[in-house]
This record gives structure tokens, sequence and C-alpha cells, in this order.
């Protein structure tokens, strides 16, 4: 499996292979077309809900967080299902607006699409 990570205002790299969108919301002031989104997978994305909990304080409930997170992908197993498989056909990048991925939502997800299934 080939899965990447990258922010999605970034200018695409010959390496992304397939680009999937992993935001619940679109991208603030980033046109469609200059983004090079080839898929946008809302249904890995944390609910609005969990999303704006987990805004109002991001360090207390990080725990929390990412284990209500890991139910709501239990939830929708479909879908992590088939993102796993795009990734065994070749290489995804991940693309989030988040300024820091590695404190979001995308790490999760991607131990999540790294496990075995």
């Amino acid at each position: 499996m080939s899965f990447r990570v990258r922010r999605v205002y970034d200018e695409p790299d010959p390496g992304d292979g397939r680009r999937i969108l992993v935001d619940r919301l679109w991208p603030r002031g980033l046109a469609k077309e200059r983004a090079h989104v080839d898929e946008w997978a809302k249904d890995v994305t944390p609910s609005n809900e969990l999303r704006r909990w987990f805004h109002a304080d991001r360090d207390a409930r990080r725990a929390g967080f990412e284990e209500r997170y890991r139910a709501e992908l239990d939830d929708h197993a479909e879908a992590v299902a088939a993102l796993r498989a795009e990734g065994e056909r070749g290489t995804v990048t991940l693309l989030t607006a988040t300024k820091d991925p590695g404190t979001s939502h995308v790490p999760v997800l991607l131990a999540r699409l790294e496990s075995p299934a």
C-alpha cells in the first residue's frame, strides 16, 4: 500500500498518484480546477458534529476525538475499504487543508488504511 499525505494547497507532484481530498469541507479560497483533486472522500472524514466538538478544544479533546473518529470509521467500513483498495492499486495522496496534518484526523485515517482489513 502506498499512501502519502500532503496539503491540498501545495502544487501537485508527479509522484502523487491519485489525489483524494479527505476533509469534510472544501478548502477555503481554492478553486476546484487548481486543486487537482481526483476524488472527494467525505465518507471517511469526521462528521460535522465531531469536527466542531474537537476544534472547540483540540488539546484537551485529542484522545476522545481519536476514539470517536475510529468509531465513525467503523460505521463507514465500506468507504474505508474502497480507499484502502485504491492504495493497493497504486500511490494515493490524501489531501487536507489543515495547516498541520499531523495533529488532524489524517493520522487516525492513515493508521486505519494501513492496518490489516
